[in-house]
């Protein structure tokens, strides 16, 4: 891991945290399926938190790509230039490895013998979970689409309200106006999923509500508000930390307790499940930020490792389940493990997606991300 270089001056540790706990979190939750005799509460609860992990990428995505998107709205021309040049920087950092794992995937189907889903080429333009359920290939792709469209969405709707509809009032207020629509607009998606469909179980509502794109792209602008309000509040969010930090860490708990104690089931409140749920988490999560996002350093035997996770992230989830389980479970089956050789089992399985994350972000991700700070890619769009 030493091979990894960091500067450390540019990082935030706290973020860092958040990525690396996120991470963990995913891997943790698909260690079920390794362990598929597994009883009690324990595979719940790594459910729990392979969807939790999730929603933090989700906001921490926001946050980022919030303060360098309301940097560029604000402090200088905002053309069509300047779009490109902010969708340019996140395609080097996204479209790379997932085309390359996507290819990936491609290739283990065909070695495997299975047949290719029936409308492929939509994995190529993040649209197989646009609107309706997706295949079941590549199952991590469905996060993705969502970030990708989310960050189409906002610079296109701060440019049309800056030139076209020709709103005379400040960027710093029309930033807030057009992130305040977004999550407005897609919560009204889901208000119109409610009531015109039925959620049958939560695979049901997993598949058709939670993973679908058109329902979800707000989830990255609670992270984007967040962001806006760390750039024009700055001393009330310095001052807020610790309270909105344990605020955001009660809500969660209190409703991670209240789920079960009240039995509140997607069957019996379709409502909260499909409409509020996601509020609720994502605004518990993004509370949090104000505190992580000012803790810039840590003692390096906590930092360093929980930043090569946190570089590794992208990678670590693109490849933990649809590319090194399945292929470990293809060869080597767990079914015939117990006891201390499940232990083994799951300690290969965890060395065999670090390593091969840590190959694909040292031998492509980061040498692709690497570009975009290239004088011609600059020069073009900056």
């Amino acid at each position: 891991m030493n091979f990894i270089q960091v500067n450390y001056a540019k990082r935030i540790f706290g973020l860092d945290l958040m990525r690396a706990v996120a991470i963990l979190m995913v891997v943790s939750s698909h260690v079920v399926w390794i362990l598929p005799d597994l009883r009690s509460f324990f595979p719940e609860l790594l459910s729990v938190f392979g969807a939790l992990g999730v929603e933090i990428f989700f906001v921490l995505s926001g946050f980022l790509i919030g303060r360098i998107l309301y940097n560029l709205f604000v402090q200088r021309e905002f053309t069509v230039k300047t779009m490109f040049y902010f969708w340019i920087r996140r395609w080097f950092r996204t479209l790379p490895n997932y085309y390359f794992v996507l290819l990936v995937n491609i290739a283990i189907l065909y070695y495997l013998g299975n047949s290719l889903p029936e409308h492929l080429w939509r994995y190529f333009f993040f649209v197989q979970n646009l609107f309706t359920e997706m295949p079941w290939f590549f199952p991590e792709s469905w996060s993705l689409s969502i970030e990708e469209f989310a960050y189409i969405i906002g610079p296109l709707l701060l440019y049309m309200f800056l030139y076209f509809l020709k709103c005379n009032i400040s960027r710093q207020r029309l930033f807030l106006l057009v992130t305040l629509l977004i999550l407005v607009m897609f919560l009204m998606t889901r208000f119109f999923y409610h009531h015109h469909e039925t959620v049958r179980n939560m695979q049901h509502w997993n598949v058709n509500v939670k993973a679908i794109v058109l329902y979800r792209i707000d989830a990255i602008y609670y992270g984007v508000l967040a962001a806006y309000l760390s750039m024009v509040r700055p001393k009330l969010w310095f001052k807020a930390r610790y309270g909105s930090f344990g605020l955001g860490i009660l809500i969660f708990l209190v409703m991670m307790a209240v789920l079960p104690i009240k039995r509140i089931y997607i069957e019996t409140h379709p409502a909260f499940w499909n409409v509020w749920y996601f509020v609720i988490l994502s605004l518990a999560i993004a509370l949090t930020l104000p505190l992580l996002a000012t803790v810039q350093t840590a003692p390096k035997v906590v930092s360093k490792p929980i930043t090569y996770i946190s570089l590794l992230s992208y990678s670590m989830y693109l490849l933990h389940y649809s590319v090194v389980m399945q292929l470990l479970k293809f060869f080597i089956p767990s079914e015939q493990f117990s006891g201390i050789d499940m232990v083994v089992y799951l300690m290969v399985y965890l060395l065999m997606v670090f390593l091969s994350s840590y190959l694909l972000y040292v031998c492509f991700e980061k040498p692709m991300m690497d570009l975009r700070d290239k004088p011609v890619i600059k020069n073009r769009f900056k």
